[in-house]
């Protein structure tokens, strides 16, 4: 009689349950990897993230969204992606139905960041976008109470915080073995032949510019490299090509930290550049490359090297993000982070338009 009560009691909780929608974030974690669906499939989702999910070990491809048909075939045939799972940016918001898909992975233009980042965590699914956040701090405290609204996840895809080598620096920067840090260098850059024109960073509108897409890479490195945020910036921009790029094309910016610490940046598009460098009271450190989807090293001065993670950035980043969604655990990078950062993008074009004026942050 005991066992039979017992019977009818958890089937009674069972059919209650079954009732009532059970929320996406709670069901999430019961499974063995999640469902990724890639927004935008440009080169970085195509030649870097989707190759990375099939490393992955707790997460794995399974949609995309994209505007453009002729792509669909490739990806289904690569991927074997199922029809029930392909979107476009009109019907994206009936992923909402689909419980393949756990995490939207938002690889789009900057400017359209916000857009579909609110999309997909109105659909109740976790959100990863790619950095810069966005292009304002209005957008990016947009899609933070977008997602704390819906009780879904927001990761910025700042790779370097996830990767080895990087880490090291994240924690010299508490632990100090060289002394208290003086001043930082952190430069990234490549050059942008500007082909025809058309690319998407080439236009201010979608947010391109040397200063959005290489340029928070040394701004985020010094800011966790030193674990201090920094209390005012002054900048100045140069363009030896204003006919080609009609985007920004170097900007320089200084940034004051608290302690009198001092870091000089520059982005770049019209030169390669990657480097950071700490000088400290008894000692320095560097990373050279910082930034390279490959083969970040280092060194320090008394000898030491840090020799390169062997393993996918992308694939480490994402199990990370995925790990935190699964164990219900902080994220390595929240909108938060990204929102710091274009936090002082903003004072540095503020800085830019008033000829270098210092700018409180």
């Amino acid at each position: 009689m005991t066992n039979r009560r017992s019977f009818l009691k958890k089937s009674a909780l069972v059919m209650a349950a079954s009732s009532v929608p059970f929320p996406h974030y709670l069901y999430a974690h019961q499974k063995p990897k999640l469902g990724v669906a890639l927004v935008g499939l440009g080169y970085y989702s195509k030649d870097l993230l989707a190759p990375a999910l099939q490393l992955t070990k707790h997460c794995e491809l399974k949609g995309i969204v994209t505007g453009t048909p002729e792509k669909i075939p490739v990806w289904k045939s690569k991927y074997g992606i199922p029809d029930r799972n392909i979107y476009n940016y009109d019907n994206m918001h009936q992923i909402a139905n689909n419980e393949d898909i756990d995490v939207v992975y938002i690889v789009l233009p900057n400017t359209m960041h916000k857009k579909y980042t609110i999309i997909a965590a109105e659909a109740g699914k976790h959100v990863w976008c790619e950095k810069p956040m966005a292009t304002s701090v209005k957008d990016c405290e947009e899609m933070i109470a977008s997602c704390m609204k819906n009780k879904v996840n927001l990761t910025i895809g700042y790779r370097m915080q996830h990767e080895p080598v990087t880490n090291k620096i994240i924690e010299m920067a508490s632990s100090k073995p060289f002394g208290k840090i003086n001043t930082l260098t952190a430069e990234a850059g490549f050059f942008n032949r500007g082909g025809d024109g058309t690319h998407w960073k080439l236009h201010k509108e979608l947010g391109g510019g040397a200063m959005f897409d290489m340029g928070v890479y040394p701004l985020n490195a010094v800011r966790y490299a030193t674990g201090l945020e920094p209390i005012s910036v002054s900048a100045r921009m140069e363009n030896s090509r204003p006919e080609l790029i009609k985007v920004d094309e170097t900007t320089f910016f200084d940034l004051d930290f608290p302690g009198g610490i001092k870091a000089r940046c520059k982005t770049s598009f019209a030169e390669n550049l990657n480097h950071l460098k700490i000088d400290c009271a008894k000692g320095w450190y560097e990373l050279q490359p910082f930034q390279s989807y490959s083969g970040v090293t280092g060194k320090t001065s008394e000898g030491t090297i840090f020799k390169a993670f062997a393993g996918n950035q992308q694939a480490r980043q994402m199990d990370d993000d995925a790990l935190a969604i699964m164990n219900n655990t902080q994220v390595i990078v929240p909108g938060a982070e990204g929102l710091k950062d274009i936090r002082v993008v903003e004072a540095i074009f503020e800085s830019i338009q008033k000829k270098g004026m210092t700018i409180q942050i």
